[in-house]
């Protein structure tokens, strides 16, 4: 059964030290003696690691054995650059590769997707990478209201004449194209039942979620959508901004499973998180931390074999100050790849490692 695949972007690079705590390693704490996450102010998930305790909201899921935790995930050779790290996640590159075609769309190469719904992918952020490519056709909509309105007032091309211009001719054709795959989806929103359960709308992250739910319980035929919750860039001064961050996306995340869970979409969706990197393992002299390397990542969905997996990474054990990867990314998206819509792709890996996170 196909499903949709929900990314959440968590821009800047999430501190996976403090998202996921080993709570029980003494190494942490003389890494980070003033910025380490307190013992009890964990939520203790085996006898090794935890929660840090702002993601409380997400354990009615870990309970419920649909909250994945993949531990250790990055590639080898990381990159500390904002710009050049995504890209290489959003690309499926190794670091010293540099493609154009965003992994979704690697992952629809040579396949056929119904023509009928006019759209494959929604990004409702403004990085739409991952799904750039021939094989999708992607619209970016960050405002349901702003799209409905300008869907409202396109005019169909179909009378305007190519005057013989095989070139002009083909860009009539894509814009009428673009043009009713927009006033189908404007049609379907407007007629999608508001979510069950309202989302912090004082945030921009609670608004795209609401979106979010809003394109899923229209029934809209996608294979993804993707939002993003900025702001992991912690430097200084990380210890108040990373929970608070932290507590924006659980809270809003548990709030997307209960209102799936009441739409009976919940089997049909995997959640994915995703960073461009974790940070250093040692804190710095500001109070924060600096671009690192392997982090954790968390997959939710009705489909999603809970608890922990892969390995954390040791903290004896550093690569030049960075933890190092347990589990390259591209092994995540095959798996992810094959239990969403039943591609096998390895994305250059010779052999991806098998993940069983999602059946």
């Amino acid at each position: 059964m196909s499903r949709i695949l929900l990314l959440v972007e968590l821009k800047g690079g999430n501190d996976g030290l403090n998202t996921v705590v080993p709570y029980a390693d003494a190494r942490y704490r003389e890494l980070r003696p003033g910025l380490g996450v307190a013992r009890d102010h964990v939520l203790q998930l085996d006898e090794r690691v935890g929660l840090n305790h702002k993601l409380e909201p997400l354990m009615e899921a870990w309970k419920a054995g649909d909250l994945a935790i993949v531990q250790g995930v990055g590639y080898p050779y990381p990159n500390r650059s904002h710009f050049r790290s995504i890209e290489i996640w959003d690309t499926a590159s190794a670091s010293n590769q540099t493609l154009s075609e965003g992994w979704i769309a690697q992952a629809f190469r040579g396949t056929t997707l119904a023509k009928g719904a006019g759209v494959d992918s929604i990004v409702i952020d403004t990085n739409a990478l991952p799904s750039t490519g021939p094989e999708l056709r992607t619209i970016v909509m960050q405002d349901a209201e702003a799209f409905l309105r300008q869907a409202q007032g396109i005019k169909n091309p179909a009378g305007m004449s190519d005057n013989g211009n095989p070139a002009l001719r083909h860009l009539l054709m894509v814009r009428q194209e673009i043009n009713a795959a927009a006033q189908g989806l404007s049609d379907k929103l407007r007629s999608a039942p508001a979510p069950a359960e309202g989302y912090g709308q004082d945030l921009f992250f609670g608004r795209q979620l609401d979106l979010a739910t809003r394109v899923l319980t229209a029934r809209v035929p996608v294979v993804v959508v993707k939002t993003a919750l900025g702001g992991f860039d912690t430097h200084a001064n990380q210890a108040s901004v990373h929970e608070r961050l932290l507590a924006f996306l659980a809270t809003n995340l548990a709030t997307l499973r209960r209102n799936l869970i009441a739409a009976n979409l919940w089997n049909d969706v995997v959640v994915m998180t995703y960073s461009e990197f974790g940070r250093r393992a040692r804190q710095n002299a500001s109070g924060g931390t600096d671009h690192g390397a392997a982090a954790p990542l968390f997959v939710m969905g009705g489909g999603v074999k809970g608890g922990l997996h892969g390995a954390y990474p040791s903290l004896s054990d550093l690569q030049d100050g960075d933890l190092r990867h347990a589990v390259d990314f591209r092994s995540v998206f095959a798996t992810v790849a094959h239990g969403c819509w039943g591609l096998s792709r390895d994305f250059g890996l010779r052999q991806p490692q098998r993940l069983g996170f999602l059946g």
